[in-house]
């Protein structure tokens, strides 16, 4: 039984001859890869933050978050409260779309206490005289798992009174 040798046919492996789609497909990979790495470099799945803001009468509620995250991601939302005249129990609420998917890792300064209302989150600080400025620094991270859009609603109340309140969209990619 006589073996065949086996030989490199330069028209196959360098002239790529008969294989006219693979290295067309090849290219269009690494083009898509790199298109997906040019629209992310851009911020477009990031986490640059958006500024919101709530005046009222009594105090004004500045949100600084990112609106747009992916799973995994620390992150970091800053409230800013200013008083017009003095609040006598400041409490910032954050509905339910500030803690689904999502792990709260520390809240600085840490409230007096942490309520919960109707299933919101309820951070109570000491009193603010008028012209007084709090903010409050929340550092999170996106669960793995997570993934969609949610509401992310805050109110600024004095005890059970509401003064302002600032709800927007969060989109939370793969």
């Amino acid at each position: 039984m006589e073996r065949q040798a086996s030989s490199i046919r330069a028209e196959r492996y360098r002239d790529l001859d008969g294989r006219s789609v693979e290295p067309w497909f090849r290219r269009a990979v690494l083009i898509l890869l790199l298109a997906l790495a040019v629209v992310a470099l851009a911020g477009t799945f990031g986490q640059r933050p958006k500024h919101s803001r709530a005046t009222a009468g009594a105090a004004d509620l500045e949100l600084s978050s990112p609106t747009r995250l992916r799973g995994g991601l620390y992150y970091q939302a800053k409230f800013t409260i200013t008083a017009h005249r003095k609040l006598d129990s400041p409490r910032l609420v954050l509905r339910p779309g500030w803690l689904d998917g999502m792990t709260l890792n520390t809240t600085e300064p840490a409230p007096s206490e942490e309520l919960n209302r109707d299933g919101r989150l309820v951070l109570d600080y000491q009193s603010l005289a008028a012209g007084e400025r709090l903010a409050v620094f929340l550092e999170y991270q996106v669960n793995p798992t997570t993934t969609g859009t949610r509401r992310q609603t805050a109110e600024l109340d004095d005890g059970e009174t509401a003064i302002a309140s600032i709800s927007r969209s969060t989109t939370i990619f793969p």
